[in-house]
């Protein structure tokens, strides 16, 4: 290619039109804009592309794995040594090199699967273009678009109503939970969600310049959350470990050379292997390939992972908090039968003509009002003019329509409508109830000469105009594999509160018939009208009926303030602020947009029986994380309080980082990457830190007590360095291996040929390749040393466990004793 072409090419990647040259047009809502019109918006960069916040791409990947501060610190340990001709002490760079291509091809394997289910789950958007209806990519829509908004979706785009009412719900964006009508000529935020409704809007603002994106912008400038748990405490681990190993490794160096004597090849190998040993190289890489590989079996399980930690918080759930319909039940529904009330006024067939033009009149903004439609579409109406249309709300719990000579209708939760005078249809009501069974009530309401009580002008439902009709029926049918996933939830410990928007009763029975643990104690919501009554009720109750939106986020509010890890399913625009709030929100991909989009966890079959599969592997993940972590920490902490003491003590660091990259490899390298992989569906408890100090505490004492023992033995009886190191060495790995038996339990055939084999290959390795690893053959006196600390080793380890456990059980007591004084 010659100059002349690059420059055409250029060229042409810049754009021929402007923003602000092109002409802003009020564009038609049944034609939409015309494939030209199009053309010119996207050719100006007027097209919906988001702010990008997905995967990163494959070069970013490769470079972040080589570009890290430690890998800094390993080049330029390792030019250090290449200057003295250490060659052989290189052999550390075999692990760091094989830790960055597993690390970055796992990673890049994590991405094209994610990047495949993020294709599949892609947000679409309903368009009206060239005077037709078509989906797209929400990415496609430009600027003038006319878009069609309905029940459960997300706002895509900063857009203007010009026909429809809808409901709206503006607290992703506003904070705001309250449901705001939206008529033409109304705003729409990006962010905000329809609650019920349908509408056509013409697109204002898209991509940077929507409202959704400039709040993104502005909270990149604001500092990031930590992670919780596990990924906080390695982050400020490796922070720590960052911040002062430099210094440690500079005093280290120039101590062993000014005060003690040593060559620069002796200090620079002494100092090397203190600084590998202090350095968590493999433990940060360990825990995301770990997690990268979670969301690769996950991806497998057909579920979409949003966000990383929601892998620890999954391990630790103790309370799942469910929907009753698309969770428990199917989602869909189908309608039993129709009661009458009035049978003087209305019979059956008047009643589902009335039905019949009350669910045409509605929009299929939920599960209920499809099954209406779908029962009573074939029913001959009379074709009723409909005047005014109320769509279901959540905190109302009812729909309205009036008619131009009919008068209005209502339709819902008959605790809603008729208020006080609920006492008088109570048994009819409750009868069907306790079946299970999905009760409506459709009412007469004609109270529109009084605005006070006109709904349809803003007003409150007044009950005493309300003239009942008929009871609608209907019925939700339980899921086959519903027993079993509540089943394993009970022998997991995880307790199941059951959180429904429909009647306490109805609910109460239909997670009795699932099984769910509990059942029997269920509350209506709708008496709780505090903040104090929910948190109660939530923590002694474990099914809610007549819940609102606002109400399920209270409760999972008030379980994580107990001191529970909750996690949320979730299917409706009603559940997505208490999906917003948990500590792991799942959603069903059959559900709304709002509810995926706010999820760290898409179930893309929307099948709640995967919940166990998915949860186990959360637990899987986070404990073998656990204790792989522990053969890491113990190489850590020896290596720091050794380095520490070198620092004021003329004695040199005991191994070179050849030796220490024998006992890395065989004790902690190659098992930690094997036991990450292994079963393991024990709930998750305590703080990450603390439980793996606490695993790897007792190996490293008894590290440091052997390896400063078998150095004093060396000084008092002036054993040559050289022996001293080959005992330390031995020792330093036969820990290990007692640690590494201790990690492996529970034992099954793979794990005692793990252990089996990592203990034969540093045997073989010290016989074998002793002169590789500045080895030497053991005096008479070195190997009676020798003998008498390994004799040592197990005991030391059981005394430092068995002190730890006493002290833990100590302090247990103690703030127990300090709480009940504080309760009294």
């Amino acid at each position: 290619m010659n100059k002349t072409e690059i420059v055409k090419n250029k060229s042409r990647k810049k754009p021929n039109v402007l923003p602000e040259e092109v002409e802003r047009i009020e564009t038609s809502q049944d034609f939409g804009l015309t494939d030209e019109q199009v053309a010119v918006r996207v050719e100006a960069g007027m097209s919906n592309k988001t702010i990008k916040t997905g995967t990163k791409s494959i070069p970013m990947i490769i470079l972040g794995n080589l570009l890290t501060y430690y890998n800094l610190l390993f080049a330029i340990i390792a030019a250090a040594l290449i200057i003295e001709r250490s060659f052989n002490n290189l052999t550390f760079l075999v692990v760091i090199i094989a830790n960055i291509i597993i690390g970055t091809v796992q990673e890049i394997n994590s991405k094209l699967t994610l990047d495949k289910l993020n294709l599949v789950t892609a947000p679409q958007a309903s368009v009206v273009r060239n005077g037709a209806e078509s989906i797209i990519n929400s990415e496609d829509i430009v600027v003038d678009d006319i878009v069609i908004f309905s029940s459960g979706q997300q706002i895509y785009a900063d857009a203007v109503v010009v026909f429809g009412d809808v409901q709206v719900n503006e607290s992703l964006v506003t904070g705001e939970s309250d449901e705001i009508a939206k008529h033409a000529g109304d705003q729409l935020l990006s962010g905000s969600f329809i609650i019920s409704g349908k509408c056509r809007a013409r697109v204002e603002r898209v991509g940077k310049d929507s409202f959704a994106s400039k709040l993104s912008l502005d909270a990149k400038k604001i500092k990031k959350k930590q992670h919780p748990g596990m990924m906080r405490s390695l982050t400020l681990l490796v922070k720590i470990i960052g911040i002062i190993i430099i210094p440690f490794g500079v005093i280290m160096f120039l101590n062993q050379t000014q005060h003690m004597g040593l060559d620069s090849k002796q200090a620079v190998e002494s100092t090397a292997a203190a600084m590998i040993g202090m350095i968590p190289e493999g433990l940060y890489l360990l825990t995301s390939v770990a997690l990268a590989a979670s969301v690769m079996r996950l991806a497998k399980k057909r579920t979409l992972v949003h966000d990383l930690k929601c892998i620890e918080a999954l391990a630790r759930v103790d309370v799942l908090c469910v929907d009753k319909t698309g969770t428990i039940t199917e989602d869909k529904m189908e309608v039993k039968e129709v009661v009458p009330l009035d049978k003087e006024k209305y019979d059956t067939t008047m009643i589902e003509k009335i039905i019949a033009d009350f669910t045409s009149a509605m929009n299929s903004d939920n599960a209920t009002m499809t099954s209406l439609k779908e029962r009573f579409e074939g029913t001959e109406g009379q074709r009723r003019i409909p005047l005014s249309v109320i769509g279901f709300s959540s905190s109302t719990k009812y729909s309205a329509v009036s008619f131009s000579q009919a008068g209005g209708f209502v339709l819902g939760a008959p605790e809603f409508i008729l208020k006080n005078y609920y006492q008088n249809w109570m048994q009819v009501i409750e009868s069907r109830s306790s079946r299970g069974e999905r009760v409506l009530l459709l009412a007469g309401y004609n109270a529109e000469y009084l605005s006070q009580a006109d709904i349809f002008n803003g007003g409150t439902l007044d009950p005493a105009f309300v003239k009942p009709i008929a009871l609608v029926t209907l019925l939700n049918r339980i899921r086959p594999e519903a027993r079993a996933t509540f089943d394993y939830f009970a022998k997991q410990g995880v307790t199941v509160k059951v959180i429904s928007g429909d009647n306490p009763l109805t609910v109460s029975e239909t997670a009795r018939q699932a099984g769910v643990l509990g059942a029997e104690k269920y509350i209506d919501a709708s008496k709780l009208d505090t903040y104090e009554k929910a948190s109660k009720a939530i923590l002694e109750y474990n099914v809610f009926g007549r819940v609102t939106p606002d109400q399920k986020r209270q409760f999972v509010r008030a379980l994580k303030k107990a001191g529970h890890t909750v996690a949320m399913t979730g299917d409706g625009v009603n559940d997505v602020l208490a999906l917003k709030d948990s500590d792991c929100s799942v959603a069903m991909a059959s559900g709304s947009d709002a509810a995926c989009n706010v999820s760290d966890l898409v179930l893309l079959d929307s099948n709640f029986s995967a919940m166990p599969a998915v949860v186990s592997e959360g637990r899987r993940v986070i404990n073998n994380i656990e204790r792989s972590a522990a053969l890491f920490l113990v190489k850590n902490i020896f290596s720091f309080v050794m380095a520490f003491a070198a620092i004021f003590i003329p004695f040199a660091y005991p191994f070179t980082p050849s030796q220490l990259s024998l006992v890395n490899m065989m004790m902690i390298g190659i098992p930690s990457f094997f036991l990450a992989l292994a079963p393991n569906k024990n709930k998750v408890t305590g703080k990450f830190l603390t439980n793996v100090i606490y695993r790897a505490f007792p190996a490293a004492l008894t590290d440091i007590f052997v390896v400063t023992g078998v150095l004093l033995f060396g000084f008092a009886f002036d054993i040559p360095y050289a022996q001293t190191s080959t005992v330390a060495v031995v020792l330093f790995g036969i820990v290990g291996w007692v640690l590494l038996y201790r990690v492996c339990k529970p034992f099954c055939w793979w794990k005692w040929i793990l252990w089996g084999s990592m203990g034969g290959l540093f045997v073989l390795s010290l016989f074998l390749m002793h002169d590789f690893f500045e080895l030497c053959p053991l005096s008479l006196g070195s190997v009676l040393v020798a003998i008498v600390f390994l004799l040592l080793i197990y005991p030391a380890i059981n005394v430092v466990t068995r002190s730890l456990d006493f002290i833990n059980k100590l302090v247990k007591k103690i703030i127990a004793k300090v709480k009940e004084k504080t309760d009294e």
